[in-house]
């Protein structure tokens, strides 16, 4: 049946909301059962313990190392040539050992702040009538439980208008609060008691004339009682309400100044943070922060029929049922779908420092792979669920980080690979915005010597244009990093000897995989790696369309081109193609070879699929078909963050049957890293605070599993025609809505998805079929949109600032 369409400024009203809560009956022991709050740039893990509760803080901004240096391995690109002929002579093995010439330092740490403990001085009682949550709709976590006749409650927020993370204790009869505040560190640390106050000033492990140092300050008031010093402590007694507040800053003043010499004077700007809370007070905080955090969060909501707030089990033993039980609970599916969002609200606001592999969170002095940023797959996955989950806002720390990358990046271009042309990045990086290869010339080239990360990350700058149509944006910000990354790629890329007419890249990896070739040879070097090729097909694109939209100067015919788009264009057609294997899948490599590891967590020869738009089961049927082949061979038994991936891959293939199994296996229970009891359970899944793990936690799992709730309920694309004029034609949009919904979300709703030419979406479906949706054009898209839905597909025009709705 054809909807009709009205011409409507008003969204559909939807139903009143549930609250979005993990709630627990017990206190955290293990990190991975801790409530997480943050501000953008300040965190903490909140645990509520039953005699001392315990918040252990990060700073996003606190790292070990200092800038990088632009003349390190100046020489290392003679040994490129090298290794090009062992390629093109079939020596795997030697052109393995000569990568290793290839690599420069790895990254630094992200380091953990400190903890502050608040011990209960007054343990009259035991425990009763314990509860602890998160309402991640308002950003508020809350403690409550009884000692006798006498109940108690802790409330913690981290507010980013006001700087600081607050906590507000109270009794319900007068005085009874008896509390010791101590607040230490793993790092070099001291901690000086005044009036009211601990002040402690640390430094990232390192040299101390080396590395960033911090300041971090906690203030106690209250309205009756008293706040004492004590041994290095504050002492609370005989309050009825007591409050502290904590703020951090450190001496990071960007990735290319010296955090010592140069950098900012942190013990001031704590200061300045703490005496602005002498002029406040608990509820304004509580409301300015609240008021913040709900315009970004409050954009999207999404109820699925059936789902109900469960007053009896906690999160934690419903995700154990929902694994153990296999039970239906579309309620905890929307909880992890919103608290994807909430965490990336909660970490990712500062600017240049975008969202590392644990997000903000990080307990560990030496934490899992330095919780750096890991661009062969895990930082870009942070950002998925950023445009389409309504926060566009959130992805800004990138911005400037890819400007820092592209800086640096010149030097690594020139000194690993002689091209003095554009910018490139590599496999990880850090708050310095480190660019060059890694490994320290003793690691495997499997990861260590990977230079397709900055040219991966561009799509996140289109992307961003795509979905927000921001001009000024794709001038200033976008077009350069593109172009800078294309003049790099252009200069990359070499003819395959026996063939020259075809473009490869070599030296070439496939991020962490390995194969084996037909003489039985085991390694990871190679040249025309699909996923390079697919990110460097990526990357043209989005340039081209960039330099099209940004100087409309595509002519009709291809004599009077842009050249730089004609170059673009000449390129793409040489490219080495896809190919399918002797098993029906998508070969990752060159030649038809067998991956080491079929099951092997990467499937990196896929971003074509997603998030590129390369492969589609409509314009490229047979890839789409051997897309689908790869993923049946590597199964379902992986990690977090790869089966995040792989739910959307899934969607993109219109599998809403694999992508909503995948879905349930992200939300398998996992028990915390710590826990060795006869229940443990250590594989990729979700733990009991519902942070992925990987093991152990990344924080990537948790925004691929956001993005691929997003992915199953709407896709869209958006195409810019650069071998015609700008104003002959105008880019191309099309939606498709509920491409692989699930049947166990057969009736739902949801309000304030975000689809690519500016557009917002929200629809109301019943037996899988759309019953009405709204289309926004948000931000001045003037072409025509293409629509499917129920099994058709319809062209229609939506007026910039206005909507229309189908019924």
């Amino acid at each position: 049946m054809m909807l009709s369409i009205l011409s409507v400024s008003a969204k559909p009203q939807p139903r009143k909301a549930l609250p979005l809560r993990l709630w627990y009956q017990t206190p955290a022991r293990y990190f991975e059962e801790a409530l997480p709050i943050g501000n953008g740039k300040l965190g903490a893990m909140v645990y509520g313990g039953e005699t001392t509760d315990s918040l252990q803080l990060n700073d996003i901004t606190l790292w070990s190392g200092k800038p990088v240096d632009h003349n390190e391995d100046k020489d290392t690109w003679k040994w490129i040539e090298p290794i090009r002929k062992a390629l093109f002579k079939e020596d795997y093995a030697k052109a393995d050992s000569l990568q290793l010439h290839v690599q420069g330092h790895n990254s630094a740490y992200y380091m953990p702040l400190g903890t502050l403990y608040i011990e209960d001085l007054n343990v009259t009682a035991p425990m009763t009538r314990y509860r602890r949550q998160l309402d991640i709709d308002s950003a508020l976590c809350r403690v409550s439980y009884r000692r006798g006749d006498v109940g108690f409650e802790r409330e913690y927020l981290a507010s980013n208008p006001d700087k600081c993370i607050a906590v507000r204790m109270r009794s319900t009869q007068p005085g009874k609060l008896y509390l010791c505040l101590r607040l230490q560190s793993p790092l070099n640390h001291t901690v000086k008691a005044t009036d009211h106050q601990l002040t402690m000033l640390s430094h990232a492990t390192g040299d101390p004339q080396q590395t960033v140092h911090s300041c971090t300050i906690v203030r106690a008031t209250t309205t009756d009682g008293h706040v004492l010093t004590s041994n290095g402590n504050l002492l609370i007694e005989g309050a009825t309400e007591a409050t502290v507040f904590l703020v951090n800053e450190t001496s990071f003043n960007g990735y290319n100044r010296h955090p010592v010499s140069q950098g900012k004077p942190y013990i001031d700007l704590a200061a300045d943070d703490i005496w602005h809370t002498y002029n406040t007070d608990f509820t304004a905080i509580k409301q300015r922060h609240t008021a913040d955090y709900r315009q970004f969060f409050g954009r999207l909501s999404l109820q699925i029929d059936g789902a109900k707030f469960d007053t009896l089990r906690t999160t934690a033993a419903q995700l154990k049922a929902y694994t153990d039980q296999k039970e239906a609970n579309p309620y905890l599916e929307t909880l992890y779908m919103q608290y994807g969002r909430y965490l990336l609200i909660s970490c990712s606001r500062t600017p240049g420092v975008p969202a590392n592999l644990q997000g903000l969170w990080n307990p560990y002095l030496k934490a899992p792979w330095r919780s750096n940023y890991t661009m062969n797959i895990n930082l870009e996955e942070n950002y998925w669920p950023a445009e389409v989950a309504n926060l566009s806002e959130m992805a800004m720390p990138l911005w400037d980080f890819m400007k820092a990358l592209a800086d640096n990046g010149r030097y690594a271009s020139r000194n690993y690979y002689g091209i003095d042309e554009g910018w490139s990045a590599s496999h990880n990086s850090d708050i310095w915005a480190m660019t060059n290869p890694v490994g320290e010339k003793r690691e495997s080239p499997e990861w260590s010597n990977w230079n397709m990360g900055g040219a991966w990350l561009t799509q996140a700058a289109w992307e961003h244009f795509a979905f927000t149509q921001d001009k000024r944006f794709l001038k200033t910000q976008a077009l350069p990093l593109l172009q800078g990354a294309t003049d790099f790629m252009l200069r990359w890329l070499t003819r395959h000897p026996d063939k020259p007419n075809e473009w490869i890249t070599a030296p070439s990896t496939s991020p962490e995989n390995e194969y084996v070739t037909p003489e039985g040879y085991h390694g990871t070097t190679c040249y025309g790696g699909t996923a390079d090729l697919a990110i460097i097909r990526e990357l043209l694109t989005n340039t081209a369309g960039a330099l099209a939209i940004s100087h409309s100067t595509a002519p009709k015919d291809t004599d009077n081109m842009n050249p730089k788009i004609l170059q673009i264009h000449q390129t793409i057609a040489r490219l080495h193609p896809y190919t399918v294997g002797h098993m029906g899948d998508l070969n990752e490599w060159y030649h038809d070879w067998d991956d080491f590891d079929f099951r092997h967590r990467h499937q990196s020869h896929l971003i074509g699929l997603f998030p590129g738009h390369q492969i589609t089961p409509d314009r490229t049927p047979q890839l789409a078909q051997a897309a689908t082949r790869s993923l049946e061979i590597k199964g379902d038994e992986t990690t977090g963050w790869s089966t995040g991936w792989r739910i959307n891959l899934w969607a993109r293939l219109r599998r809403a049957d694999k992508a909503y199994q995948l879905f349930r296996k992200l939300l398998t229970y996992v028990t915390p890293d710590g826990y060795h009891g006869p229940d443990r359970r250590h594989r990729g899944g979700t733990y009991p605070n519902l942070f992925d793990a990987h093991p152990p936690f990344q924080i990537d799992g948790n925004f691929g599993g956001t993005a691929g709730v997003c992915e199953m309920l709407l896709q869209s694309e958006y195409a810019v025609d650069t071998s015609s004029t700008a104003n002959a034609k105008l880019p191309a949009v099309s939606l498709h809505l509920l491409p692989a919904l699930p049947s166990a979300w057969n009736t739902g709703s949801v309000s304030g998805l975000c689809a690519r030419g500016g557009l917002e979406v929200s629809m109301k479906w019943q037996e899988g079929r759309v019953v009405s949706a709204t289309i926004s054009n948000k931000h001045g898209y003037k072409g025509k949109i293409s629509i499917s839905y129920n099994g058709q597909e319809r062209v229609v025009s939506v007026r910039p600032g206005h909507s229309k709705t189908f019924r």
